[in-house]
């Protein structure tokens, strides 16, 4: 663990959640646990969560550590004891409540993908511009660029160890629609979810190639193709990925697949595929890079491990070797344990935290940023206008 000095505490940074289902339990998760584990220049606080349900708020409030629960977005984003709002609502609300919020005077920090369409997009990059002006931060929740072997991969690219990239794959497979009986939640609806297995997994699946690559994707070629077209409407309040449905049937209006292809702006190539119907993978985010030096892979159902092959090795002995990436020097893992004891996905969310709090005290942009999330949607848009195409190759404006 980090060394504490004996010193007075920090000045506190009350935090504000509106949301408290999966997502709202993870950050929640890494709220509470970032100033128990890092050295911090200020202490978060949670000061109050949101949510439209009292008596649903109110538990997940008393069971996550909230001090107060508010069913009112809007009186929440303006209390004076919050001076972060963590978004982490469906996506058709991130845009009005995260300006809101900025406007408000207050940091913001927004799950992925940023909004719902590039409009909004856009108007949310904006206001972060502005906000920055006025000393604000505003940080998309890209939550896997946290993970420590992604980390380390991104500091090998930067330090050379690939030389120019060539290839980037990246797939992102899950199974929990399998089932045509699963019913009709909220990320099947284009109005609440803006797009389906694009945007809930292919955007993590576009931030990590641009993040590693260290550049823009500039063109796609897509294919989009939705299974199963109604599911029975849900019966009771959905959690996480589980819910109930009933007998009537209503129809799915965002993808369940995307399939697509991509060019950087170095002139790399890329390949993306994001489903949630590929049975028996239950969150298989697996990506690899080939570069003229060297190759690394990654695969977050085994996410301590670090694949890196060195081509400047004579070819004999050359080949893929595991990296247990633990070490004390390899990123956020001075903080916890000792090497060889794994961390999970939950604590991506408290190095999320850990990064915009220090991007809060110290006055610096954070990443990624509003920027960052607009260019993800951008991409994301090309995909469903190629795919509407039948394939044909989209240009991305940067």
């Amino acid at each position: 663990m980090e060394q504490r000095d004996s010193e007075a505490a920090p000045p506190t940074l009350g935090i504000g959640m509106v949301g408290y289902a999966f997502m709202g339990a993870a950050h929640s998760q890494g709220w509470r646990t970032v100033g128990r584990v890092f050295d911090l220049p200020l202490r978060p606080v949670l000061a109050a969560i949101g949510g439209r349900d009292a008596t649903a708020v109110r538990a997940a409030a008393d069971r996550h550590g909230w001090a107060a629960a508010e069913t009112d977005w809007r009186a929440l984003v303006t209390r004076d004891d919050v001076q972060l709002v963590d978004v982490c609502t469906p996506g058709d609300s991130h845009a009005e409540i995260a300006i809101a919020a900025l406007e408000a005077g207050k940091h913001v920090l927004c799950e992925k993908p940023l909004a719902n369409s590039v409009a909004e997009a856009e108007a949310m990059a904006s206001a972060a511009e502005r906000a920055a002006a006025r000393g604000q931060v505003a940080m998309v929740g890209f939550n896997y660029r946290r993970v420590p072997a992604i980390a380390y991969a991104r500091r090998l690219i930067d330090g050379g160890r690939l030389g120019a990239l060539r290839h980037v794959r990246v797939t992102y497979l899950q199974d929990w629609l399998v089932d045509p009986d699963f019913p009709l939640t909220w990320r099947l609806e284009r109005e609440h979810a803006g797009s389906g297995a694009l945007g809930d997994l292919g955007a993590h699946a576009v931030d990590l190639a641009q993040y590693l690559a260290g550049e823009p994707l500039v063109g796609v070629s897509a294919l989009t193709e939705t299974f199963v077209r109604e599911r029975p409407l849900l019966a009771g309040a959905s959690s996480g990925l589980s819910a109930s449905g009933g007998a009537a049937r209503g129809a799915v209006t965002v993808d369940d697949a995307a399939l697509f292809t991509g060019r950087l702006a170095s002139g790399a190539l890329a390949s993306f595929e994001a489903t949630r119907m590929a049975s028996g993978r239950k969150n298989a985010l697996r990506l690899e890079i080939n570069g003229e030096l060297g190759s690394l892979a990654f695969d977050l159902e085994r996410l301590n491990e670090l694949s890196f092959h060195d081509n400047t090795e004579p070819a004999a002995s050359a080949g893929f070797r595991r990296i247990l990436v633990t070490e004390a020097d390899h990123p956020y893992l001075a903080a916890w344990w000792p090497p060889g004891h794994a961390l999970g996905y939950e604590h991506t969310f408290t190095h999320q935290a850990h990064d915009l709090v220090h991007a809060i005290a110290e006055g610096t942009a954070p990443a990624p940023s509003f920027a960052d999330g607009l260019q993800v949607q951008r991409v994301l848009a090309a995909v469903e206008e190629s795919a509407e195409k039948n394939a044909v190759y989209t240009p991305i404006p940067l």
